[in-house]
């Protein structure tokens, strides 16, 4: 199998090579035979590798996801989202097994399943464009990673913004009570320098982005993945810390939106179910194969009620005013608030470079291997800056954090989670035609991927060119 064919099963060997290395070096200790060293990640490695490739920026957009669908039928409908893409992950792995076996192959990784699935069809018209599905999913894979990092980088502006303007805001407010040169009720302004436009802020990232994107091997990333990682666990939990201070009544709230505003709700919810593109990987480099399906029912159970706590409990307490990222909520007037943004926005920015990763391997060689050698150094950086560029000039140009969410949820998220899974099981079923049970369930899936991704972007879009007086503004 060629190199690039396996460029998705391949993408977190390294991060997941250094996270067991400890692990394995004990195991050495007891048994030095090579033969008997046991090879790939734990049980409880995987674990920690699906809630890090689950849990990033959608996570803190849901609670508007669930005032975009209703107290009701927001947690409802992402529990059952959860469902179904946790089912569409199953079939993903399922199909990916019986195609190795079948033609006696090492594991595939997410497009190897999609262009082996239609080399191996009944129909001529499916074999011819077994290339064609390879492409299109790695076309796919692309677009989403790439869209990960434009919300990253609004994301990362729209946090520091806050950050840097509290500052100066609670330092404004302690010069004043230290002179008491202000009458009481006032409210001292914050400075032309405090009130900078957030693309500036992105402007301003853009260097520093650029550089950590230069790291080109993911094992010189595994410390600083790891201290990211923490900075975000600690920040979710201080999150959840603050909202369950003050939760509202329910019955206050709309039980149930109407259908434009839940279009919004299912691009932000499918783009925080994003770890499809890690599940094939994860499962490959698996020591014990056969507990996947284990560990991926216990990790995506714990992710889902993860969502459904924060995205309920967060539009619960800050209700109609709730924001694209709930980090944006939280007022300026406590340290524990801004080390939240601080913490996170550091999580973000290492993700960066791990989600920039998959594109970069994508693109960026064909192009180098059709350049002199003396020279391709120079076009790996180039490229790799043209890029984040790309990135960040989306996010210039969609300074708005819930629209680029969902805008990339609807429009590729999509069509990984809940698209291509389902219609893969149906050609590759091994009796053709399947069941009719079966061709209504996955025909079922694939079309409700398939709305969602036509409202969903028509929607968007819509508010992204005539957007509403009520959006948030840049």
């Amino acid at each position: 199998m060629p190199a690039a064919e396996q460029l998705d099963m391949e993408l977190m060997t390294p991060l997941m090579e250094e996270a067991g290395g400890e692990e394995e070096e004990e195991d050495v200790d007891i048994d030095e035979d090579p033969e008997h060293l046991p090879q790939g990640i734990t049980f409880t490695q995987t674990l920690l590798h699906l809630l890090k490739g689950n849990i990033g920026t959608g996570l803190l957009g849901l609670p508007l996801a669930v005032k975009n669908a209703g107290i009701v039928l927001g947690p409802v409908s992402l529990v059952l989202m959860g469902v179904v893409c946790v089912h569409c992950m199953h079939i993903l792995v399922s199909c990916s097994h019986q195609l190795s076996e079948r033609l006696k192959r090492s594991p595939l990784g997410y497009s190897d399943t999609v262009a082996v699935a239609m080399e191996m069809s009944s129909s001529q018209c499916l074999r011819k464009g077994a290339h064609f599905g390879r492409h299109l999913v790695n076309f796919f894979l692309v677009l989403t990673q790439l869209g990960f990092c434009s919300v990253y980088f609004v994301f990362l502006a729209e946090n520091i913004k806050q950050v840097m303007e509290g500052a100066h805001l609670n330092s404004s407010v302690e010069t004043v009570l230290i002179h008491s040169n202000i009458s009481q009720g006032e409210t001292p302004s914050v400075s032309a320098a405090a009130g900078l436009d957030l693309r500036l802020y992105m402007v301003f990232l853009l260097p520093f982005i650029i550089v950590l994107t230069f790291i080109r091997d993911l094992r010189n990333m595994a410390a600083l993945s790891a201290i990211a990682n923490l900075c975000m666990a600690v920040s979710i939990i201080l999150i959840f810390t603050y909202i369950l201070n003050d939760v509202s009544d329910p019955r206050r709230l709309p039980y149930i939106s109407s259908w434009r505003k839940f279009s919004f709700f299912f691009g932000t919810a499918i783009f925080a179910f994003e770890g499809i593109g890690v599940v094939l990987p994860l499962e490959n480099q698996m020591r014990e194969p056969k507990r996947f399906p284990q560990a991926l029912n216990i990790g995506m159970g714990f992710i889902i009620i993860l969502y459904v706590s924060l995205a309920t409990l967060g539009y619960l307490h800050f209700r109609d005013d709730i924001k694209g990222s709930i980090t944006l909520n939280l007022p300026h007037d406590s340290w524990s608030n801004q080390l939240v943004k601080v913490l996170y926005s550091f999580g973000v920015f290492v993700s960066y470079a791990v989600q920039f990763f998959v594109p970069a391997e994508i693109l960026v060689p064909p192009v180098c291997e059709r350049i002199r050698k003396s020279w391709r150094r120079a076009a790996d950086l180039s490229l790799r800056a043209l890029l984040v560029c790309l990135t960040c000039m989306t996010a210039v140009l969609i300074p708005r954090l819930d629209l680029v969410i969902s805008l990339v949820g609807a429009v590729s998220s999509s069509a990984l989670a809940l698209v291509f899974p389902p219609l893969v099981e149906l050609v590759a079923y091994p009796s053709q035609p399947p069941p009719p049970l079966l061709l209504l369930k996955d025909l079922s899936i694939a079309v409700l991927g398939f709305i969602g991704f036509l409202t969903g972007t028509y929607v968007t879009l819509e508010e992204i060119i005539y957007p509403d007086d009520q959006g948030p503004s840049p």
